[in-house]
């Protein structure tokens, strides 16, 4: 990517010129749709500025994020696009996470490999697979998800996948971190229909310093997972040590020229055992800009009001800002405490059908209906 290798030019203007490449096909055929379609083009003017979301602008894109005078408007365009897309639908998906070992070392992850006193767990592929089929009776989508860990081959993933499939009538979405492109493959013909790696960050020095190896790693991950026709979840943190609103427009962009389908956007909070344990966490309130942001620039994008989102007490808010999905845990109780990536997460004790009718109701009086 130009961002790392051409040390001659500035790391903005290596992104710039990277986008442009990436952008312009994808672009060229979405301006023809709309003309042969006769679909309006989608501008926008808020406030003194005016973003294109057909050629998005990476200096408006900084100016609207580090301008609170745009807000009110902001968050209207943002949930009136929402509903002309998906109505008052809110897609509630069930997430097991069923290991929390991981070879990665990020800064502030509380299962990173770093974390020698972490309490660590895998739940058998049988067991994996039964709860399952338990959640697919309540959630129309069971995500699986894990750190990076290498005891499941994907040989064993593409067999969990499959019986899942065979015994269930539901979606599922692997969240298990980077693979080879054949890893993915055998995932993908088992089954499996989407699959969740966030970027985390578009500023190729600040990933390197957090993650210990380059961005790059992740984006061709990304590209892998999009050619064998999985549906692309990406994603990034708001409020990183070291992040600027030049670098979140940078976040928004990768979105766009990746082509992500899903995009979860959550405030940054640190595990307080980690090297950034006492960093202070990210503002809800721009995470909630950015969501809206992403919600102009893709109508169509699945936007979920994160658990990190939620442990601040954001998701009325996020839903009324753009997002349309929440994930539901649906780990066995035995795990919960202990997928600890960061403080406050929900380890509550709740049968999956009462918490979802919970949910439904908590929805139903916000007039919005759970999918």
């Amino acid at each position: 990517m130009l961002l790392t290798t051409r040390r001659n030019l500035s790391e903005r203007t290596a992104f710039e010129i990277a986008i442009f490449y990436q952008l312009s096909f994808r672009l060229e055929r979405q301006l023809f749709y709309r003309l042969e379609t006769g679909e309006d083009m989608a501008l926008y003017t808020l406030g003194n500025h005016t973003l294109d979301t057909q050629h998005p602008d990476m200096d408006v894109l900084t100016a609207l994020i580090g301008d609170e005078g745009v807000d009110a408007e902001l968050f209207h365009e943002a949930n009136r696009v929402k509903t002309e897309e998906f109505g008052s639908k809110v897609f509630v998906r069930g997430i097991i996470e069923f290991s929390n070992y991981c070879r990665c070392t990020c800064a502030y992850c509380g299962i990173s490999a770093q974390m020698v006193h972490a309490k660590r767990y895998r739940m058998p592929p049988d067991e994996l697979t039964d709860a399952a089929v338990r959640a697919a009776e309540t959630y129309r989508t069971v995500i699986l998800q894990s750190g990076e860990d290498r005891f499941y081959t994907a040989e064993m993933l593409a067999d969990i996948v499959r019986r899942i499939k065979q015994r269930a009538n539901c979606a599922v979405t692997l969240s298990i971190g980077e693979r080879t492109l054949e890893e993915y493959r055998l995932m993908r013909e088992a089954g499996a229909d989407r699959f969740l790696l966030k970027h985390e960050t578009a500023n190729a020095v600040l990933y390197e310093s957090l993650h210990g190896v380059p961005l790059e790693t992740r984006l061709d991950a990304q590209r892998r997972i999009r050619a064998l026709g999985f549906e692309l979840g990406g994603g990034f943190m708001v409020g990183l040590p070291g992040q600027t609103d030049e670098t979140l427009a940078q976040d928004l962009m990768t979105l766009v020229y990746e082509g992500v389908e899903m995009a979860g956007i959550g405030p940054f909070i640190a595990h307080p055992d980690t090297e950034l344990g006492g960093a202070p966490d990210g503002d809800p309130h721009k995470t909630l800009k950015v969501l809206a942001l992403a919600r102009l620039l893709l109508p169509k994008c699945h936007l979920p009001s994160t658990t990190a989102l939620n442990v601040k007490g954001g998701m009325k808010n996020a839903l009324l800002c753009g997002a349309d999905v929440i994930m539901q845990k649906a780990t066995p109780f035995e795990y919960r405490k202990l997928y600890d990536i960061y403080p406050g997460r929900d380890a509550l004790e709740v049968p999956l059908e009462e918490q979802y009718e919970t949910l439904r109701k908590r929805l139903a009086e916000f007039g919005l209906s759970a999918e």
